[in-house]
């Protein structure tokens, strides 16, 4: 069945019984419908709405179909235009082709054949916009993919060299630097891109659900499995299974994880029988393995099955060169998704975007750009939808205090109000500031976000 959802049709005919009749009936196959009577309304309804196809007669006052026609191939080319005309001007609404309409449609005719044509052009519309969503999809890639961090650099020339081999790769570094972005390049550039990419986050599942979910299970295997279901493996056969947290697996899981990486074999949960395997395995963790397996949280040998080759992705912190194409990149990517035009970035901003360390790394950097687009006003992003504090967040230091419970704290505290007040002795300027301290702007920025100060209200 043709998808209708969000496919706009617009009917544009002076005979309102006719325009009734034709709305009722594309009403009821699914489509969405606005009607018009004249070419000038059309027009002005166009200009205020997202339309995808006008059906329009050829013969009306005021506006004829044909002027109607060059009037929207003129300003919104992406428009489709079927003609409907009476059977004795045809070879008009043939020649109306040539000025941008997409087809026509004689009013004697079969509604039927009016509804393929416009089923069919549904079709492609929605094949159309498939294509441009993977399009987008892979262009959101390619910025992670230019870098001009030598270190990042290195990384990706290793990825080029490895991802047609059939050696296990393991990713390593902090939280958010984007594993699965890179365990993506790989499947990418290997001759198993056309095959699937199935990425596993193996920290959400508790320990009796992850082995099914790896591994799938057969009807009755356990309480609840009333289905048979296959697992994870199973769906990336012949082509990359990321298993992301892979150091939150559970002893026993690792046991059989190993078992199915040397034989290339698994069983479903409940099953005696095997299913062969042809997996390119990449697998990922921010935890010191080498400290789990002295702990005995790790299993050695499966450590060293995984580990055949090791790539370590360094944070973004130690790849500032890359944060001015981050950042425009996330802005942008951002303001598509929450419908909002950002017209002006203030400097103070911009500063503490590329001088603060994300411990967070890009996932970090993403949530601060998605909060300050969310909370901007008017299109500009001030210092204040950053750093803006929820409460009265900043604690006084003095020496009656009451809940200073460590040191630590105390000096926690010092410092923030020792930061407040050089910062409204120099009227909110950080770089000012900064200097005044003997810091670098940048950890002052750090030091302004951890303790959430309103430069604003240090002017």
């Amino acid at each position: 069945m043709v998808s209708k959802k969000g496919y706009k049709i617009l009917i544009v005919d002076d005979e309102i019984e006719y325009q009734k009749v034709l709305s009722i009936i594309l009403s009821d196959v699914g489509y969405d419908i606005a009607s018009c009577s004249n070419g000038h309304e059309a027009l002005e309804y166009i200009e205020n709405n997202i339309v995808n196809l006008v059906l329009t007669d050829l013969k009306m006052p005021v506006m004829d179909g044909v002027e109607l026609i060059k009037r929207i191939k003129e300003k919104y080319d992406n428009v489709d235009v079927i003609v409907m005309t009476a059977f004795g001007s045809i070879e008009s609404a043939v020649d109306s082709i040539k000025y941008g309409a997409t087809d026509y449609f004689v009013k004697s005719g079969e509604m039927e054949e009016l509804v393929m044509k416009i089923d069919r052009l549904s079709t492609i519309f929605r094949l159309e916009r498939k294509s441009s969503v993977l399009l987008k999809n892979q262009n959101d890639t390619e910025i992670f993919m230019n870098s001009k961090n030598e270190e990042y650099k290195r990384l990706l020339e290793m990825c080029k060299r490895t991802a047609d081999t059939g050696i296990n790769v393991l990713l390593l570094g902090e939280s958010g630097v984007g594993k699965e972005i890179i365990a993506k390049y790989i499947h990418r550039l290997s001759s198993r891109r056309q095959e699937p990419f199935v990425a596993v986050n193996c920290q959400v599942f508790p320990e009796g659900m992850i082995e099914s979910e790896l591994f799938g299970h057969e009807k009755g295997a356990f309480t609840g499995a009333i289905d048979s279901r296959i697992g994870k493996f199973e769906q990336a056969n012949f082509g990359t299974l990321f298993l992301d947290e892979i150091g939150d697996l559970p002893i026993a899981t690792q046991g059989k994880l190993l078992r199915a990486i040397e034989s290339r074999k698994i069983e479903r949960l409940g099953s005696n029988k095997s299913i062969n395997l042809d997996v390119k395995f990449i697998s990922a963790t921010n935890k010191d393995i080498e400290k789990q397996i002295f702990k005995g949280d790790f299993r050695d040998d499966l450590f060293y099955r995984i580990n055949t080759l090791s790539l370590y992705i360094p944070p973004l912190r130690k790849r500032r060169e890359d944060l001015p194409a981050l950042i425009k990149f996330f802005i942008k990517k951002i303001e598509i998704e929450q419908k909002k035009k950002i017209k002006r970035v203030d400097d103070d901003v911009m500063d503490f975007l590329l001088h603060y360390d994300y411990p967070g790394n890009i996932r970090e950097l993403k949530n601060i750009t998605e909060r300050m687009i969310a909370l901007s006003k008017d299109g500009v992003i001030t210092i204040n939808e950053i750093l803006m504090p929820i409460g009265d967040v900043i604690e006084k230091n003095t020496t009656e205090q009451v809940g200073v419970k460590s040191l630590k704290k105390a000096r926690s505290n010092f410092e923030c109000d020792f930061i407040l007040k050089a910062l409204k002795n120099n009227e909110g300027n950080v770089v000012r500031t900064a200097k005044e301290l003997n810091i670098s702007t940048r950890q002052l920025w750090n030091k302004i976000s951890e303790y959430k100060i309103d430069c604003k209200k240090c002017e």
